[in-house]
């Protein structure tokens, strides 16, 4: 079982003992302010190939590479002047930018899947610490089975993974809830590959253009969460919900109203007050809590498709899609 090292017990014994466990070529789970993730030595092949057998996750999927700060990202990856300009207003950050990859960078064509472009974002708090002190990227996903829910505790990575990895640091339950929003610039153009924790209009604001995204889902995976069936858990999922079925279980949002609440096997509110910064830190958590209550089914209340809630909604249109 998986050794867990509380962070605000005790910052350098953990410094230290994820460094050694990096240096081994051994995946870890590290908290960040998005979701807690399993990181890895990004220039190690059999280190990131520890990443994908631990999460099954399909080797075609690349994986976000996180840097300590923007100097860097520059040593890995070419950025544009947009990128850059995102890249100093919201690093660290909830922001991914996916860049043209360097030819000298020893990032390892496992952590990209082969693409000669890169994910690449800076976290906020411990873990932009510990790739500093590491010295070199770390590749990490979130720290769950693939197609899962993504843990956003050290209690969910132990549940999902503690048999299968060495170490957990555990900083407390994570901030923003969602994993981060992925933009790509191409063509003078922004694309949202993936929305997240930071809301789109917030980087169309710095970036003075809209952002364009998908008019139907793309075949090509150019990221990470852009599979159809993703974030998903035992239990089948059904969106938009109005009325309950006996035996399911509900989450709802902003104290909606929802005939046959009463029957539900389990309530959950993402936010009473209609916060979407607090349904987004939720979300997670209550999928797993929901999934645990037994329900066969999980009906979710609407959700406003504006600021996080277009990231919600992404989470939850992957988590109710078909699965293989």
């Amino acid at each position: 079982m998986a050794r867990t090292i509380d962070i605000t017990a005790d910052r350098q014994a953990a410094l230290e003992a994820a460094s050694a466990a990096l240096a081994d070529g051994f995946a870890i789970a590290i908290p960040t302010e998005t979701v807690y993730g399993l990181a890895a030595d990004a220039t190690n092949p059999l280190a990131i190939a520890r990443i994908y057998e631990t999460k099954g996750r399909p080797r075609f999927n690349p994986l976000i590479c996180h840097m300590a700060d923007l100097a860097m990202a520059e040593e890995h990856a070419e950025f544009d002047p947009v990128s850059r300009a995102l890249a100093k207003a919201f690093w660290p950050g909830p922001l991914t930018l996916v860049l043209p990859l360097k030819r000298e960078s020893p990032i390892h064509s496992l952590a990209t899947a082969g693409l000669d472009s890169v994910g690449i974002r800076v976290p906020k708090g411990f873990a932009g610490a510990l790739i500093g002190a590491f010295g070199r990227p770390l590749a990490a996903p979130s720290a769950n089975t693939s197609g899962g829910v993504s843990a956003t505790s050290a209690a969910h990575v132990e549940a999902d993974l503690g048999a299968k990895i060495p170490l957990i640091l555990d900083a407390g339950p994570s901030a923003v809830g969602v994993e981060s929003t992925i933009v790509k610039a191409e063509g003078g153009q922004l694309r949202l590959l993936r929305p997240g924790g930071l809301a789109a209009r917030e980087i169309e604001r710095v970036a003075g253009q809209p952002l364009l995204r998908a008019k139907a889902p793309s075949a090509a995976i150019e990221a990470p969460g852009m599979l159809a069936s993703h974030y998903a858990p035992g239990a089948s999922v059904r969106l938009n919900a109005t009325a309950v079925e006996p035996g399911e279980a509900l989450i709802a949002f902003g104290s909606a109203a929802v005939s046959g609440a009463g029957s539900a096997r389990i309530v959950l509110d993402l936010s009473p007050r209609g916060d979407l910064a607090e349904a987004a830190a939720n979300l997670f958590d209550y999928m797993k809590r929901a999934d645990a209550s037994g329900a066969q089914s999980i009906a979710f209340s609407p959700i406003p498709e504006e600021g996080l809630g277009e990231a919600i909604n992404d989470r939850l249109q992957r988590a109710a899609a078909p699965r293989d």
